[in-house]
């Protein structure tokens, strides 16, 4: 399999990949309510589903026809049991998900209040998970090297020896930049209640970014991750820093992807939302897709809009990644497509 950007004018060059899309990190069991607009001491029944950003990212892009896996770790128990068999259902590779026979397997709940407060309770998390003690002498490092896509979060960084295993993955990547057809993606997904301080995470973010060439995060994430300043000015610090492409989330005014020769904006694609929790994934995914299939910039962005707005139009995450053909439906409904490319934009 070779992977093309042609939005970039690559060069003529064929590399092999076992995984179009390989992340790294957080894998746990979701427990959403099934009551909708009650705090969780009122909900009287649950689902229980796959979670974990890097996971869900993972699912969002095998939902597109990619050939995907993680790298994490889950507990010695049927939890983990569960999330194997998940991550199987969705064609998501789970050879590299191992087993701790110390820490159980972590557990979130939430309550989901739409349109916006989505609050998250971490369960499993503290000292810490399975999937925080992944070490470097564990790496595949031939797979990492040969993904398409490598894809890592903040949250990985902030404790050993999760920290060293994701440096260790960072370094063995080839920096070979967009050109290439390879992508190494950093989601700037900070959590204050895993770190000790902005500074300690913003100086751990440093150490990683020259080794990323994408890096998508909102406005809080990236004033944590380069300090403050206008959506522009965070893009601009990332791009110095050395990403190639900085993807900065606008909320209600949408996206805007930024290199050193391009800008620009995708409005947000309007639905009504259920649970915003699961959006970013997919939005996530989706933009690993049109990355993979070699589409301009703002066509990967109006794209990745309308995939997270499906997800924060339904319940679950996981299980509401959508396909190509529900992403390519919405956006000719919202006049952002028209008919006849739906085939081009579905199959690549």
């Amino acid at each position: 399999m070779w992977a093309r950007a042609q939005g970039f004018a690559p060069e003529r060059t064929t590399i092999i990949v076992t995984h179009e899309l390989l992340t790294i990190g957080r894998i746990s069991v979701d427990i959403y309510p099934n009551d909708i607009g009650v705090d969780l001491e009122d909900v009287t029944s649950f689902g229980k589903y796959l979670g974990g950003s890097p996971s869900n990212v993972a699912v969002a892009a095998a939902r597109h026809g990619r050939r995907a896996a993680v790298i994490s770790r889950t507990g010695a128990d049927a939890f983990g049991n569960y999330l194997h068999r998940e991550l199987r259902k969705f064609s998501v590779d789970d050879s590299f998900v191992s087993a701790d026979a110390e820490y159980p397997t972590a557990v979130t709940f939430c309550a989901i209040k739409p349109p916006d407060d989505f609050p998250l309770y971490f369960y499993g998390r503290f000292p810490t998970a399975p999937d925080l003690q992944i070490k470097a002498g564990d790496l595949d490092l031939d797979a990492i090297r040969s993904a398409g896509i490598f894809w890592s979060t903040v949250t990985g960084l902030c404790q050993e020896p999760s920290r060293e295993a994701h440096a260790g993955a960072h370094g063995a990547r080839p920096r070979t930049g967009l050109r290439k057809g390879q992508f190494t993606i950093l989601d700037l997904d900070y959590r204050p209640m895993f770190w000790s301080s902005e500074a300690e995470a913003r100086a751990e973010v440093a150490k990683i970014l020259p080794h990323v060439t994408v890096a998508i995060g909102n406005e809080r994430e990236c004033a944590v991750a380069v300090g403050e300043g206008t959506p522009d000015q965070q893009a601009d610090k990332l791009l110095a820093a050395g990403v190639e492409i900085a993807v900065i989330k606008l909320g209600a005014d949408g996206v805007m992807a930024k290199t050193l020769t391009e800008r620009v904006v995708s409005a947000p694609v309007a639905v009504e939302t259920v649970n915003g929790l699961g959006a970013g994934d997919s939005f996530g995914g989706a933009f690993c897709h049109g990355l993979l299939a070699g589409w301009p910039l703002v066509r990967i962005l109006d794209y990745a809009n309308a995939a997270g707005a499906i997800v924060a139009s339904r319940l679950s995450c996981a299980d509401a990644m959508p396909t190509p053909e529900e992403v390519t439906s919405l956006l000719v409904a919202h006049g952002r497509l028209v008919p006849q490319d739906m085939t081009d934009v579905a199959t690549l």
